[in-house]
């Protein structure tokens, strides 16, 4: 008998092909402030999230993870691995895919590749981030580590924040070649660094994106002076950060979901009743952000499940109409729901 599913059993997929083929429908630039403005968006009804710190299985070489999260109407979730040690073999050190479905059925709406969407919805909440928080005007940004992160970060803060100049370093010197080149046409000015004193100099905004499953001390506090804004983005797990405990002594911190960045940021260096705020109390003007000329403002980014939600959403409402997906079979939908093994029967 030939079995042929319903239509409830069909989830849209979105393929690497597919989201690559989309992103370039829409524009690269494009998609990067669209994904900024959905996670303002969602950060401003923060507390109608569900919001746990994410799941995960740590090892000796990497992380694996699932970030869940739900708005009460649709609910998300992510699997994403980080493993440091993967690019030096010729794999990505960051893979992902993440599904969408409607809480009041529970049945899902969409499938989808996240190691690009990550690295999309990632450098969108570091301009989310630097655009609430750095000093006005600024125009400059050093960006260091210039692995598979970076160029998405300097377009994303091109794009949404208006940066002109970026200053690249990395200790490989082959990566900075790789990220330069691949800036050439963006129309930003690129310059290329030989060390951290270099790269900071004039920068207004740092941003740091290492992968180093350890704690580091890639930025020091006599790196750079008084008024500039950090994003520190190289953190996700427990026992790995980039930055000397000073720096964020003498700054205003700011996260996305404390109880998870205690864990997993720069504060994972600091006691327990180090003064932070979360980004969302800015963002929907429960608070202020940055306050003085002179003051340095670090935004401690780890990654949370409500801004994969937020790209999710957004990827969602995007493939409607468009070719860039393909129907999957996921969902045994028999015309009895009670009768499942009858539908199986009847597949022979």
């Amino acid at each position: 008998m030939t079995f042929e599913p319903s239509k409830l059993a069909m989830v849209p997929f979105v393929s690497v092909e597919n989201m690559l083929k989309l992103v370039h429908h829409i524009g690269i630039e494009n998609v990067l402030c669209d994904l900024a403005q959905a996670i303002e968006e969602d950060f401003k009804r923060w507390e109608l999230f569900d919001k746990t710190p994410r799941v995960g299985s740590h090892s000796n070489v990497g992380v694996m993870e699932l970030m869940p999260t739900s708005d009460g109407k649709l609910y998300g979730f992510k699997y994403v691995n980080g493993h440091p040690k993967n690019a030096k073999e010729g794999l990505q050190t960051v893979t992902a895919f993440g599904l969408l479905a409607e809480v009041y059925s529970g049945y899902p709406v969409m499938l989808s590749e996240m190691t690009v969407l990550t690295a999309l919805r990632t450098a969108a909440m570091s301009a989310v981030a630097t655009k609430a928080l750095a000093p006005k005007g600024a125009k400059t940004m050093a960006m260091i580590g210039n692995g598979a992160q970076s160029e998405f970060q300097c377009v994303a803060m091109k794009a949404y924040c208006g940066i002109e100049t970026v200053r690249l370093y990395d200790i490989d010197s082959a990566a900075t070649v790789k990220c330069a080149g691949n800036l050439a046409r963006t129309g930003l000015r690129i310059e290329t660094c030989s060390s951290i004193e270099d790269v900071v100099e004039g920068a207004q905004i740092i941003t740091t994106a290492t992968a180093d499953k350890d704690k580091q001390q890639i930025l020091t506090d006599n790196h750079f002076g008084t008024g500039v804004h950090i994003n520190a983005i190289g953190g996700d797990c427990p026992g790995k950060t980039e930055l000397h405990r000073d720096i964020v002594s003498r700054s205003t911190v700011f996260v996305e979901y404390l109880p998870q960045t205690r864990i997993e940021g720069e504060i994972q260096q600091m006691a327990e009743d180090h003064p932070v705020t979360e980004l969302w109390e800015v963002l929907a003007g429960k608070t202020e952000g940055r306050t003085s000329l002179n003051e340095v403002t670090l935004f401690d980014g780890v990654g949370f499940a409500i801004e994969d939600f937020s790209a999710l959403r957004y990827v969602h409402a995007k493939i409607k109409g468009t070719p860039f997906f393909d129907d999957l079979d996921m969902i045994a939908d028999p015309d009895d729901p009670r009768d499942l093994f009858g539908m199986l029967q009847r597949a022979r």
